[in-house]
């Protein structure tokens, strides 16, 4: 650790404190900044000259007396203690617990930048993991190692399915081991307190660890917390050989933290004011997930991004879909029908699915079951179209079992219990059930062995 201190702190500004004639300092050091108070706050270097220092201070600039504020560069990355005590546990961005407990002891200490996985050391993500929600299971399926983001809009219960995801989320081999990261940027008290009773109260707590950073929490300290819970994630992974699931949540405040800090650095803006470098950070940090040749443990994400105003084609949503492997995506409409959790399928898509389900993963209909489902409720969709325009009353015979098949689909297969965890049997067999709504020569997906075994015409 440095004894060197500064007291030539210049200029501050929306987090960002910067220094004079600090030569030596690198890239990325942490830092110790003592107010005028005495107080100790937190910083990493983000930008390096002799003549001149940029140091963000993860709890702000606000009340800071410049004359009076000494600097000292730490000479080390900002690290976290590793061990296995801290399942259960609940930290901020930087790892300082905030469940009142003490600090983890621990002479294993990782830097919390990391990086993205080597592509030569990847390999494929495969074999099914069961969240016991249907519409996830059954049709956008989440595979070992995936990148599966959940877009949703204000005011939808994306919370609420993070939380059941986390408490229901199994391997279907159950000598394996499995843990949970949870990561809140810029969520609200209550919210906070909505994931903790959640996880204490069905008993998942004691295999989560709980990153938080609330709303009112620095902004700042969003940028480091995913790399702090993705840090964790590989330990619990890559040395104790366990499977991880990440839900990062939610990504959209993380963007904002960024955006906030790249205009006070003077960075040049790009789409809607964001940093023409989100795609490259937003993929530093989803590309620290997956499976690795030759280890057992795996890290399996799932964040949440929120839309602004809905809108699936906003930067954050938009380049999130580039660099992960699909989307569910919820639907506001279906929320305001009182359907839970509203997963719109048709925009929804897990694009690893068919390597994650089938006769040696899940069953071997599935992969049959979900294309045939697709396409009944796409013709469903039209027909309900189509009903808006002439009336039911005017439709066919055929056209209006369309019609039941929809209404059927969206209160039986999407809408189920908050607590209500489905097994991938449970679910295909529910599909068949609403399938058997049509007769056998309108299932042209499946195969006759499928229908001799599965098919029950309905009356």
């Amino acid at each position: 650790m440095s004894i060197k201190a500064y007291r030539t702190a210049v200029e501050a500004r929306g987090g960002l404190l910067v220094v004079k004639d600090t030569p030596g300092v690198a890239f990325g050091d942490r830092v110790w900044i003592q107010d005028h108070a005495g107080r100790i706050r937190n910083g990493q270097v983000i930008r390096a000259a002799d003549s001149e220092v940029l140091i963000l201070i993860f709890e702000g600039t606000d009340d800071l007396d410049l004359d009076h504020t000494w600097v000292r560069f730490l000479d080390e990355p900002i690290e976290i203690a590793l061990s296995p005590e801290i399942l259960g546990r609940e930290f901020n961005g930087l790892g300082v617990p905030r469940d009142g407990r003490p600090p983890v002891l621990s002479s294993l200490r990782r830097p919390v930048s990391g990086s993205a996985i080597n592509p030569a050391a990847r390999t494929y993500p495969r074999e099914f993991i069961q969240t016991g929600i249907s519409t996830i299971d059954g049709l956008n399926s989440l595979v070992r190692g995936q990148k599966l983001p959940i877009f949703s809009g204000s005011g939808l219960p994306h919370n609420r399915l993070a939380a059941q995801i986390v408490r229901q989320a199994r391997l279907v081999d159950q000598d394996s081991s499995f843990s949970v990261v949870f990561a809140a940027m810029g969520v609200s008290y209550a919210d906070a307190k909505f994931f903790r009773d959640e996880f204490t109260n069905s008993g998942v707590l004691r295999n989560v660890v709980m990153f938080v950073n609330l709303a009112d929490d620095p902004p700042v300290e969003r940028l480091t917390l995913p790399r702090t819970a993705l840090t964790v994630a590989e330990y619990l992974a890559y040395d104790l050989d366990r499977h991880v699931l990440v839900v990062l949540t939610d990504m959209t405040n993380y963007a904002e933290a960024l955006r906030e800090v790249a205009t006070a650095k003077g960075d040049v803006p790009a789409r809607k004011g964001y940093p023409g470098y989100l795609y490259s950070d937003l993929a530093e940090i989803y590309e620290r997930c997956g499976r690795i040749h030759n280890r057992h443990g795996s890290i399996t994400m799932m964040p949440v991004v929120s839309m602004p105003s809905d809108d699936i084609t906003h930067p954050i949503p938009d380049l999130t879909g580039y660099i992960t492997e699909g989307q569910i995506v919820l639907s506001r409409e279906l929320h305001n029908q009182g359907i839970y959790p509203p997963v719109h399928i048709s925009p929804s898509l897990s694009r690893l699915m068919k390597d994650g389900i089938g006769k040696d993963d899940t069953r071997e209909d599935h992969p049959r079951v979900a294309a045939q489902l697709y396409a009944l409720y796409a013709r469903a969709q039209e027909t309900r179209n189509l009903a808006s325009i002439i009336g039911a009353d005017e439709l066919s015979e055929r056209d209006r079992r369309y019609l039941r098949f929809a209404d059927a689909f969206d209160q039986r297969f999407v809408g189920q219990g908050e607590s209500e965890d489905r097994s991938i049997e449970a679910t295909l067999n529910l599909a068949w059930e609403l399938m058997s709504l049509f007769p056998r020569d309108t299932l042209t997906r499946m195969k006759e062995t499928d229908l001799a075994k599965y098919y029950h015409e309905s009356d």
